[in-house]
C-alpha cells in the first residue's frame, strides 16, 4: 500500500512539475511582454483552470501523505501550502466580483501560488544530484551562471522597462550586478525599470545574496521529507558546515535569519519615512522592503534617483541608522550571528535561574566561536579606524552640509560602512577628498566576513596576514590569536586569496585602460576594485563605460562573488595524493 501510495505521488509530481514549468512561462509572457487585452483575458482564464487543478492535486497529495508514513515537516508543510490553494480558490470564487475578465480581482495571488509549486518541484530534483558525482565548487559557480542567464532573459523582456530598448550587454550586467550583490548600473533603475523588472532585480538580489542552492536545499528538503547522505555532504560544503548532522539545521536557520532580519528592517524603514514621500501605501512598502532586501544583502540597489544621496534621503539620518544596521548585520556573515545569538540565550537563560533559584552561572566554553571573535574584533576595528579617518577628512568637505554633529555623526559611519561591499552612498562620490578615496579602496578590497552576503578578500584574510606580519617581526614560527594557533593551511589559503585577487584587479584595470582609454585610470581602478569586492560604488563612469568595458565589469563581478580561488578549484582537476616528498629548500626574500 504504501509503495503504492510512494508511485502515485512521484507522478503527481512530475504533472505538477510539468505543468507549473509551463504556467510559470505563461504568467512570464503575460506580465512580461503580453500587451494585448483579449490575450490576456485567454492567459488568466487558462491560468484560473491550471490553479485549480493545482488545488485539487494538492488536496490528493496532501491526504495521501497523512495516510503514508512521510515525515511531519513533510506533511505540515504540503498542508499549508494546500490551505493556501485551497483559501485562494475560495476567496476568488465566492467574495470577489469579476474583474480584467476573470473571476480574480488580484491575480498576483494566483501568480505567486504557480511560481510556489513550480519552485518546490524542481527544488525536490536538486536532491538527485546524488545519483552521480558532481563537484559540489562547480555547482555552486554554475549555480550563479544559470541565474545570471535566468535574470539577464527577464530583464530584456519588453515590460521590465519602459522605453524598451535596454541591449544584451546592459542586460546582462544588470543581471551579474544584482545576482552577485553589487550594486553597479549602467541605467538609472528608478526610472528606465517598471515596477515588474524591478521586482525581477528583487528577486535575483534575494537568491543571490544566500545563493541558489541554499533556496533549493531548503524547499527540496520540506517538501520532500530529507536528505540522503550523499546531499547532506553536498550542501555540507556549499554552505560551510563543518558537521554533516547539522546542515538542515543550518540551512534553517540561514532562512530564518535572513527573513527576520530583512522584515524587521522593512518595518523600520517603513516608520523612518514619511508617508508623503509616497503616491500609496502599496508604494511606500515596496520601497521599504525593497531597500531591506537590497541591504542586508548588501546589494546597494535603489529605487529612488540617484539613490540614497537623493535630496529626499540624503538628511534621512534614522533611515541611513537602520540601512548601516543591515548591511553590518549582512556582513558579518551567519556564523556569528548564530554564535552570538546562542551566547546571548545562553546569557539570559542563565541569568533567569540566578534571579529566579539562585542558582550559579553556568559556564560554556567556546560558545563564541574563533572564526567570530576574529570577524568581531576586526569588523570593530575596520568600522572604528574607517568612521575616525572619514569624519576627520571630510569634516570641511562632504560632511559640511550636514548642519548638526548627529549628521555629520551618521554620514561619516555610513560612508566608513557601506565600501564594506554595501554599495549605498548618501554622498555625491565626486565631492569626496583623494585621501578618503583611498581609503575606500582599502575597505572596498577588504570586504565583509565569509559566509555572509558580501564579498571581498574578507575581514578573516585581512586579519591573518596582519597577524602574519606581528608573528614574523616577532620571531614566532606561528601565527596566534586568542589562544590558538592557526593552521599552515589557512595561511596558505589566506595568501593565495590575497595574490590572486591583486592578479586579477591588475588583469581588469589593464583590460579597462585597453577598452576605454579615455577614462581616468583613477576611476577605471575605483571600478574594478567596487566590481571584484561586490562594493558597488563608483565615481561616476558605470554607465559611460564601453560595451567592451561593461563586459570587462560584467566578468570582474562574477569572479569577485564567486571567488578567484574557488573558479580555479571549480575547473583544474586536483592531482592524487603522492606516497612522497621532495627536500625542503629555503627561499630567499
Amino acid at each position: 500500500m504504501k509503495e503504492r501510495i510512494l508511485r502515485f505521488r512521484k507522478v503527481i509530481d512530475h504533472i505538477l512539475l510539468i505543468m507549473s514549468f509551463l504556467c510559470s512561462l505563461g504568467v512570464l509572457f503575460h506580465i512580461g511582454y503580453n500587451t494585448d487585452i483579449v490575450i490576456e483575458h485567454l492567459t488568466n482564464r487558462i491560468l484560473e483552470w491550471c490553479f485549480l487543478f493545482f488545488a485539487l492535486a494538492l488536496i490528493i497529495k496532501t491526504v495521501t501523505q497523512f495516510l503514508s508514513q512521510s515525515s511531519k515537516i513533510t506533511k505540515y508543510a504540503e498542508a499549508i501550502l494546500c490551505i493556501y490553494f485551497i483559501a485562494v480558490t475560495i476567496a476568488d470564487n465566492y467574495y470577489f466580483s469579476g474583474a480584467n475578465g476573470t473571476q480574480l480581482v488580484r491575480p498576483e495571488w494566483m501568480y505567486v501560488g504557480i511560481y510556489g509549486i513550480f519552485i518546490i518541484e524542481i527544488s525536490k530534483k536538486t536532491l538527485f544530484f546524488d545519483q552521480f558525482y558532481f563537484n559540489p565548487t562547480l555547482l555552486f559557480v554554475l549555480s550563479f551562471l544559470l541565474l545570471i542567464l535566468l535574470g539577464t532573459a527577464l530583464l530584456l523582456l519588453p515590460k521590465s522597462t519602459y522605453d524598451r530598448h535596454i541591449t544584451f550587454v546592459d542586460a546582462l550586467f544588470l543581471a551579474t550586478s544584482a545576482v552577485c550583490v553589487t550594486g553597479l548600473s549602467v541605467v538609472d533603475v528608478a526610472s528606465e525599470f517598471t515596477r515588474f523588472g524591478q521586482s525581477i532585480l528583487l528577486i535575483l538580489i534575494q537568491i543571490g545574496g544566500l545563493g541558489i542552492m541554499t533556496f533549493t536545499g531548503f524547499f527540496g528538503y520540506f517538501f520532500s521529507g530529507g536528505f540522503s547522505f550523499k546531499n547532506q555532504l553536498m550542501f555540507t560544503e556549499l554552505i560551510g558546515e563543518g558537521k554533516i548532522g547539522s546542515v538542515i539545521k543550518t540551512l534553517y536557520k540561514i532562512i530564518f535569519v535572513t527573513l527576520s532580519f530583512e522584515i524587521l528592517g522593512a518595518f523600520l524603514i517603513y516608520l523612518a519615512l514619511d508617508d508623503n514621500q509616497f503616491e500609496s501605501v502599496a508604494d511606500h512598502i515596496y520601497f521599504s522592503v525593497f531597500h531591506a532586501i537590497s541591504a542586508f544583502c548588501n546589494a546597494g540597489f535603489s529605487t529612488v534617483t540617484g539613490g540614497i544621496s537623493n535630496e529626499s534621503l540624503r538628511f534621512n539620518y534614522n533611515f541611513h541608522v537602520v540601512l548601516i544596521a543591515l548591511y553590518v548585520l549582512g556582513g558579518l556573515g551567519f556564523a556569528i550571528v548564530f554564535n552570538v545569538y546562542e551566547f546571548v540565550k545562553r546569557w539570559l537563560w542563565n541569568l533567569f535561574h540566578k534571579v529566579v533559584y539562585r542558582r550559579a552561572f553556568i559556564y560554556r566554553a567556546q560558545i563564541i566561536g574563533f572564526n567570530s571573535k576574529v570577524i568581531a574584533y576586526t569588523t570593530f576595528f575596520l568600522i572604528t579606524v574607517g568612521f575616525a579617518a572619514v569624519f576627520l577628512l571630510e569634516f570641511t568637505n562632504s560632511l559640511a552640509i550636514h548642519q548638526s554633529i548627529w549628521g555629520k555623526v551618521v554620514s561619516a559611519l555610513f560612508t566608513a560602512t557601506s565600501p564594506r561591499t554595501a554599495g549605498f552612498n548618501a554622498v555625491d562620490m565626486a565631492q569626496l577628498s583623494f585621501p578618503t578615496i583611498m581609503l575606500i579602496f582599502l575597505l572596498m578590497w577588504i570586504g565583509a566576513a565569509p559566509g555572509s552576503t558580501g564579498g571581498g578578500v574578507k575581514v578573516t584574510t585581512f586579519a591573518l596576514a596582519s597577524m602574519n606580519i606581528v608573528s614574523l617581526v616577532k620571531g614566532k614560527e606561528s601565527i596566534e590569536m586568542f589562544g590558538r594557533r592557526v593552521t599552515g593551511d589557512s595561511s596558505s589559503r589566506a595568501f593565495a586569496i590575497i595574490s590572486l585577487s591583486l592578479i586579477f584587479l591588475g588583469i581588469s584595470i589593464f583590460s579597462l585602460s585597453v577598452t576605454d582609454p579615455d577614462k581616468h585610470l583613477i576611476s577605471l581602478a575605483f571600478e574594478s576594485f567596487s566590481a571584484y569586492s561586490t562594493s558597488g560604488l563608483s565615481l561616476g563612469v558605470t554607465d559611460k563605460l564601453s560595451n567592451a568595458g561593461k563586459l570587462v565589469i560584467t566578468i570582474t563581478m562574477f569572479v569577485g562573488r564567486v571567488g578567484f580561488l574557488t573558479l580555479l578549484i571549480a575547473i583544474i582537476k586536483k592531482d592524487k595524493p603522492k606516497n612522497y616528498r621532495f627536500p625542503n629548500e629555503q627561499m630567499n626574500f
